[in-house]
């Protein structure tokens, strides 16, 4: 059984196959998998189960009411309304470094979380997913909290024009988000992912320092609340954090989601009998290359993580709708083909 599996892997027990997951808005190839139009409310978790995954990649926002920035997004597929939402939640940068996260977007009622997160949990794993491990989790943790009050024009102002206030304004967010992690730890959820998009695709965008001595220090308080109460934590993000891998580990960080720019190598050679990974087959050869390259990019991935007890196979980025289909296919075949141990 999938969630079996996923399980095993996370518990760092090396599954006899190798599991995996994968983050799919290819709704040609899903429609063709599922049987289910385009546009079906259940497509989602029907390609997970045909596929047979074993970790559902899910977390909460938090999106409490408030001020937020919207950047607009890329377009993907043809079935997308195309229009401008774009808008700035704070234009004056004094503003923006004035601002108080705990006022603005309020702290939760710690009991009225715990059973919304409870009630959540058991619908997403013993409803909708019985067959995979669904996680709890955060997406706006910390940068992308940052990101998605601000925007990267202002975010990037901000840090340049005033560190300590700066700062402050992530300290204080951090103040919030706990609380969320506190609603986490008394679920049953087994595994707490914690995404955060904090690097760009060469790297740290704020001096490490700043890393070392701010962001990092805040993810192991809460990581530390979520670890006691028995949870697993894996960390997501996108870009290269190849440089701060042994800073997240060290933090309390039990495994890593990752793009094609982090070093698998890296991670696999220091963290790969000790941790979990995730990932990380590279989206651009689904994109750019012919069915044949495709399958010497998963064997690639699948041969460095076969002796890792914890590891899974991945996309990353994701799948979308610009990948020729007959290369969609050709990666999951080959998976298919290589999974076994």
């Amino acid at each position: 059984m999938s969630y079996q599996r996923g399980m095993s892997a996370i518990r760092l027990q090396a599954p006899d196959e190798i599991p995996h997951t994968q983050y799919i808005s290819h709704l040609e190839f899903m429609s063709k998998i599922t049987g289910l139009a385009a546009d079906h409310p259940d497509l989602g978790r029907k390609v997970a189960e045909v596929l047979d995954f074993d970790f559902i990649w899910s977390t909460d926002g938090p999106n409490p009411p408030g001020r937020w920035t919207d950047m607009g997004r890329a377009y993907w597929h043809e079935r997308q309304q195309e229009a401008d939402s774009r808008h700035l939640g704070f234009a004056d940068v004094e503003e923006a470094l004035s601002l108080d996260p705990r006022q603005e977007y309020g702290l939760p009622n710690l009991e009225e979380q715990v059973r919304k997160y409870r009630d959540w949990y058991r619908r997403a794993q013993h409803e909708q997913f019985p067959f995979a491990v669904w996680p709890g989790g955060t997406y706006r943790t910390q940068m992308s909290f940052l990101i998605a009050a601000f925007g990267w024009d202002m975010l990037l102002t901000m840090a340049g024009l005033d560190r300590e206030r700066f700062t402050r304004v992530l300290n204080a967010w951090t103040d919030v988000i706990e609380v969320y992690y506190q609603a986490w730890a008394r679920t049953d959820a087994e595994v707490i992912l914690t995404h955060d998009d904090m690097v760009w695709t060469q790297g740290a965008f704020i001096h490490p320092a700043w890393y070392r001595a701010v962001l990092f220090p805040n993810l192991r308080r809460l990581w530390s609340i979520v670890r006691k109460a028995g949870k697993k934590v894996l960390f997501c993000s996108d870009g290269d954090f190849t440089e701060f891998v042994d800073d997240l580990a060290d933090a309390g960080a039990d495994g890593f989601i990752f793009e094609p720019l982090t070093d698998l190598d890296y991670v696999v050679k220091n963290y790969g009998q000790t941790h979990v990974i995730i990932g990380n087959a590279d989206c651009r050869v689904l994109t750019f290359g012919t069915p044949r390259d495709v399958k010497r990019e998963v064997r690639r991935v699948m041969d460095k993580g076969r002796t890792c007890p914890g590891y899974f196979f991945a996309v990353g980025n994701h799948i979308p709708d610009n990948c020729p289909l007959e290369n969609v296919v050709a990666c999951l075949d080959a998976y298919r083909q290589y999974r076994k141990r």
